[in-house]
């Protein structure tokens, strides 16, 4: 037999036999016209060969790793542009080949295909071994997973994640978390039936809602609603979805929304078993749409724990606003506070600015805006200073209001410590917020920063820890995972930290302290020439970064971010 070493790449469309099944001749349309536009010519310009067609999946061979690695990212990000026209999911490894007639054969091949397989739709998942040769080749972030158990290949790989900016993605199910102690649940995304995508915002609500008013049964473990949007649209193994988050419970349903009434649907599914537990059908008018959430939520609390308790019911129910409108206003801006742009903040300010014209008293929406100026002050390159007035005007609101929500009390709470550096105060209302919610991720994940900023070391990683098991897949894990990663670096341990502000910046590519994070590092473990890379790959994306010496933790490094390169 013939053999060579060879960089062999696996891709698979996602979804391919539902869309099919769907429009036969449109798919198949559709992926000849990719192929022939953004595949083939890919391959071709990275001087790969493609081996063969396997269904819906293909197979490349490369004598370069660094081709490989490089033709998959330009297919992926030329993918992503589209807006989801076709997922694509990629695995790449590096090994040993067998040789016959035009055909490969062998580990080598199997090993890229079982790392397509966990790979999330527009990502890619590479083998340690193909990363080893690409470090300080590629401008490219990569996640370190650990080791995967891949399914035929007798000892588990080491593999890594690559995503599009700002992409969401979730971690291969590495079978981690255990059930807790508790009844716990996970609330799915519920499906928009309305026939309008742009109404998807109010389902999202809906949801959102729910997640709270179930979250204030101190008595259960509530999976936060932004880790459970990895899972919309997509279809939904029930019992996978147990497994991936951790839970016994887990509830989904749809929202038909027609003038003035508005239809909900939902069924509560045991994850262990697949039985059913509860089947719903809620029609109301949109006036009673608060009741109907009510009533969904005491359904499902009945469902779980038959002795239900009234005091727990009683805490289900909030304040609203008083007019449906700054409802309907506040749910837009939501849709667009968690992502990752400076024009969503700019989106979400705005439709709170109108829902706060019409409910003043609006805590929710204060919360929100809060939070906005905190990423402006942060995030965007500028000193706290411009924001730092109009933040504190929509903290202080909040703590008057005080509102029995525990991610708005976490909003205020982060944007008080950022402007004034009261961390004890700050930290009072996380804790208040954990009292009202202990299943808020946002408050344990804020709290994480703050106590880092306070000081709190090992405080902050547990804190860290809890907000990524609550809400494992949330956009706004970037909170844990940088406030761990400035403990661990002040700690001194900095690979650890470095390892924590990488997976930050997959989750936000721009994250200010998590690249600041992993500058410092760097440079307190001598490797000054990628300290200097990172600087550089940092100021690409925040060009008007200079180093702010009053800066909460990062005054203590000032020197080591000069010589790494940055501004003072």
């Amino acid at each position: 037999m013939t053999r060579r070493l060879a960089a062999i790449l696996s891709a698979d469309v996602v979804g391919y036999s539902k869309r099919m099944a769907e429009d036969e001749d449109g798919t198949l349309s559709l992926l000849k016209a990719h192929r022939r536009d953004l595949f083939d010519p890919a391959v071709v310009r990275y001087r790969g060969r493609i081996v063969k067609l396997i269904g819906d999946g293909v197979l490349v061979e490369f004598s370069s790793v660094v081709d490989a690695v490089e033709c998959a990212i330009a297919v992926q990000e030329a993918l992503d542009e589209k807006a989801g026209e076709v997922n694509l999911r990629i695995g790449i490894n590096l090994g040993d080949v067998i040789i016959d007639g035009d055909d490969i054969y062998g580990d080598g091949v199997n090993i890229a295909a079982r790392l397509e397989a966990i790979a999330e739709p527009g990502s890619i998942c590479i083998s340690s071994t193909v990363h080893e040769q690409i470090r300080q080749k590629i401008d490219a972030e990569f996640l370190n997973l650990g080791k995967i158990a891949l399914k035929n290949i007798p000892d588990p790989i080491e593999a890594w994640l690559w995503s599009p900016p700002g992409r969401q993605h979730r971690l291969p199910d590495s079978g981690t978390f255990t059930l807790p102690d508790k009844p716990s649940i996970a609330v799915l995304p519920f499906a928009n039936r309305s026939g309008e995508q742009e109404q998807d915002y109010f389902a999202d609500g809906i949801t959102d809602d729910i997640v709270t008013g179930l979250s204030k049964c101190r008595w259960l473990f509530v999976i936060a609603r932004n880790s459970t949007d990895t899972y919309k649209g997509a279809a939904i193994d029930v019992r996978a979805v147990g497994r991936e988050l951790g839970v016994r419970y887990v509830l989904e349903g749809s929202v038909r929304k027609s003038g003035n009434r508005v239809r909900i649907t939902c069924q509560l599914i045991d994850a262990i078993t697949g039985i059913h537990l509860l089947a719903e059908r809620y029609d109301r008018d949109l006036v009673n749409i608060f009741e109907l959430q009510d009533d969904i939520t005491q359904s499902v609390v009945a469902a779980i724990e038959p002795a239900l308790r009234k005091a727990e019911i009683d805490r289900i129910r909030r304040k609203r606003p008083d007019d449906l409108d700054a409802y309907d206003l506040y749910l837009r801006a939501l849709a667009h506070m968690y992502k990752v742009k400076p024009e969503d903040r700019a989106a979400a300010l705005d439709f709170i600015a109108q829902a706060l014209r019409i409910d003043p008293d609006y805590a929710e929406a204060h919360g929100v805006a809060a939070w906005c100026y905190f990423a402006k002050s942060l995030w965007e390159g500028s000193p706290p200073n411009p924001y730092r007035e109009v933040m504190l005007e929509h903290v202080r609101r909040v703590q008057e209001l005080q509102p029995e929500d525990a991610s708005t009390l976490a909003h205020a709470a982060i944007s008080l410590a950022l402007a004034t550096n009261d961390y004890a105060s700050a930290l009072a209302m996380i804790d208040r917020a954990i009292s009202i919610n202990p299943s808020s991720a946002h408050a344990y994940g804020h709290g994480s920063v703050i106590n880092t900023w306070a000081e709190n070391y090992d405080k902050s990683i547990e804190f860290s820890e809890r907000a990524l098991r609550l809400s494992p897949f949330d956009p706004l894990s970037v909170m844990p995972l940088a406030g761990q990663a400035g403990a661990r670096m002040m700690k001194g341990e900095y690979e650890e930290a470095i390892a924590c502000a990488r997976r930050a910046l997959q989750v936000y590519p721009t994250h200010t302290p998590s690249f600041l994070i992993t500058i410092i590092s760097l440079m307190r473990l001598g490797r000054a020439n990628e300290a200097q890379t990172a600087s550089h790959r940092f100021m690409a994306v925040s060009p008007t970064y200079h180093i702010i010496p009053q800066a909460p933790v990062f005054r203590h490094f000032i020197a080591e971010l000069k010589e790494a390169g940055l501004p003072g």
